[in-house]
């Protein structure tokens, strides 16, 4: 296994490790399908190898697919001849400007080969296998990073969210596109557009609003009231779709942690100071039950495989089992005092309970509801998340994160148990820490971004690496947590998979199509009508950079030629007097900066230092012009080492 994760990481190294979709499939992509004389083919169905493919567009507010408009994208999957939904796949999809070849699909699977090989340089105007990274800041606000397009921090930013107040938990909603984020000295819960990225509205939330938990059918988002008294303390219910208050009530003193029946019908509130499990009745919002677990339950849990509500008791150091169903006691499972968070696995099968006195994960079988493993793990244990192979288990008094393997678990067996470090310090010495995990899975089921408030740096794991692969920079803030906001394809019915995207320029674009089973490759057109205003705003002032593609020689001197031009008539933009070069090595090197000279009309250069071969970025930026560094395109170059290729 360990094996397979290292070439994977190789072929990840420059880039699609970030795309949400690793697509394996023999690199020589099938030829396109000769015409046929099918009666359903057209420039938006496509029928091959017994599959129909149906590629639509519709803009969210009507009319026409206009650039800066959103639009539902949708491929339907069916079976040719039957018309049954072909569902479980998993597509993958880019837009790009058409290319105007002879033989479009020919170029089509070109391209989409070389967006799968996540070269410098080289990626599409949007790619809907992939997804956003959002850092949870200290300050009120959320950095939203597009990692496909940002190497090392600089050009990390693609937008900043900011809030009414500081923010302690949150959690996506993925089928509406939301991100729901407290703010206890606010006394609100923001509904974030995860499309948009904007702010929909602040829902006042009760006193010291901080867990948030959304349920299984996503009807209601629970909140969590750490009010100081025994009044206010409890939980407040909040509508998803009218974004109003429908429950507001006390359940007893401190922290609370929430839990919901695999089937919605019921929620679980710990109450931390009381010593208390109050159980709630989804459809009427009534009290059910109020059930002592033990005296200070810590962490609440579900296990859909044995339809069982796990509690925690850091001072009993037991692990109640609750039946999700009949709401009594199945079992009392001894742990050791000083247990606290709790989680399960994906599948339901192994929990973990960390031990943050003696640095310990209890995996728990909910088979048998028994203790199978005690492993371990980084120093003071407080958070834990998985990827469908692992199970990561942060430590607070060490930078290191620690990896149990989960096809490894089961009695009788010695669990794997890897790790690398996140930074160069403990977590616990930037203080101020949120609920928020610093944990998030990214997108492709085989990696991990780690959020290390010390040096304020979000890293990127790859499973099967030594170390992480890069890191983000978070400059201008304080990173406290991360998640991921996936922008691929979902599977929104059997057969039919979309997603919500903003067009990104006017003109004839290809829709690429990728299909891995059976192998298909195709370029739907699609045309966008240009918006007169971002036309306008663009005209204002473009670059163009005077560079062969053949790269350079590390360590020889090299000079940036580029020209500056303006307006409909593209007329030279001269007289910069303050006009200046960033650049970096990818993955993580520190920016350096030079000024640029003007040597003809319109006409800059720059002396740029490349010392080491690999891959640089470029950007250009002048105060007098209001040009920000990653207002204009950036330039990718490859230095190729002396002698070599």
């Amino acid at each position: 296994m360990k094996a397979v994760y290292k070439g994977l990481g190789l072929l990840l190294v420059f880039g699609l490790a970030f795309g949400a979709g690793l697509y394996l499939f023999d690199s020589r992509l099938p030829e396109p399908a000769q015409p046929a004389a099918s009666a359903g083919d057209s420039g938006n169905r496509l029928v091959r190898d017994g599959i129909a493919v149906e590629f639509s567009v519709q803009p969210v507010d009507g009319g026409v697919p206009t650039e800066g408009m959103f639009a539902d994208l949708r491929f339907r999957l069916s079976d040719a001849a039957s018309g049954q939904p072909l569902a479980g796949q998993v597509p993958g999809a880019w837009l790009d400007p058409a290319t105007g070849n002879d033989d479009p699909q020919t170029a089509c699977r070109s391209r989409i080969g070389l967006y799968l090989k996540g070269l410098p340089g080289v990626r599409p105007l949007l790619d809907l296998t992939s997804y956003y990274l959002l850092i949870l800041n200290q300050d009120p606000s959320i950095t939203v990073v597009d990692p496909l397009t940002s190497v090392g921090g600089v050009t990390s930013m693609l937008t900043r969210i900011p809030l009414r107040g500081a923010p302690m938990d949150w959690v996506a909603s993925p089928a509406e596109r939301r991100l729901y984020v407290s703010m206890p000295e606010a006394g609100e819960v923001a509904v974030i557009d995860a499309e948009r990225f904007q702010v929909l509205a602040g829902i006042p939330a009760g006193e010291r609003p901080v867990r948030l938990a959304l349920q299984p059918d996503g009807r209601y988002l629970w909140v969590g009231n750490d009010a100081s008294g025994e009044a206010g303390s409890g939980v407040t219910v909040i509508d998803t779709a009218t974004l109003k208050t429908v429950l507001q009530t006390d359940t007893g003193r401190g922290h609370h942690e929430i839990a919901f029946s695999a089937d919605s019908r019921h929620a679980f509130v710990s109450s931390r100071e009381a010593g208390t499990l109050t159980v709630f009745d989804v459809a009427t919002l009534s009290r059910l039950r109020e059930i002592r677990s033990g005296p200070h339950p810590l962490g609440v849990a579900l296990s859909p495989l044995s339809g069982a509500v796990y509690v925690s008791d850091g001072e009993a150091g037991t692990l109640s089992v609750i039946d999700a169903s009949s709401l009594e006691m199945r079992k009392t499972i001894p742990v050791g005092r000083g247990i606290g968070p709790l989680a399960f696995a994906p599948d339901g099968r192994h929990g973990f309970v960390l031990n943050t006195a003696d640095n310990t994960a209890t995996v728990i079988d909910a088979a048998s509801d028994e203790v199978v493993h005690r492993l371990e793990v980084a120093a003071e244990p407080y958070q834990i998340a998985f990827t469908r192979a692992f199970a990561y288990v942060r430590g607070l008094a060490s930078p290191k994160v620690s990896m149990i393997d989960l096809a490894s678990l089961g009695k009788g067996r010695e669990p794997g148990v890897l790790g690398f470090e996140a930074g160069p310090a403990a977590p616990r010495l930037a203080g101020n820490l949120p609920l928020a995990s610093s944990l998030a899975p990214a997108g492709d089921d085989a990696a991990l971004f780690v959020v290390n408030p010390v040096d304020n740096t979000t890293y990127f794991y790859m499973e099967g690496m030594n170390a992480p692969m890069s890191g983000y920079l978070n400059r201008g803030h304080t990173a406290r947590a991360a998640t991921v906001v996936p922008r691929s394809l979902r599977e929104l019915e059997p057969g039919l998979f979309g997603a919500r995207v903003r067009l990104p320029a006017a003109g004839r674009l290809d829709v690429a199509f990728l299909l891995n089973q059976p192998q298909i490759a195709h370029c739907f057109g699609l045309e966008v009508r240009a918006d007169p205003e971002r036309q306008r705003r663009r005209a204002t002032l473009r670059v163009e950079y005077l560079v062969d593609g053949h790269g350079v020689v590390a360590g020889a001197p090299f000079t940036l030629r580029f020209r500056l031009l303006q307006g409909d008539a593209d007329l030279p933009r001269a007289g910069v007097a303050d006009l200046r070069v960033r650049y970096f090595l990818a993955p993580s090197s520190q920016p350096r900066e030079v000024a640029a000279q003007e040597v003809g009309e319109g006409i800059y250069e720059a002396p740029v230092e490349l010392e080491q071969a690999g891959a640089y970025y470029l950007h250009v930026g002048a105060d007098s012009l209001g040009l920000k560094f990653g207002d204009l395109p950036y330039l990718a170059l490859r230095a190729r080492p002396a002698g070599g290729r």
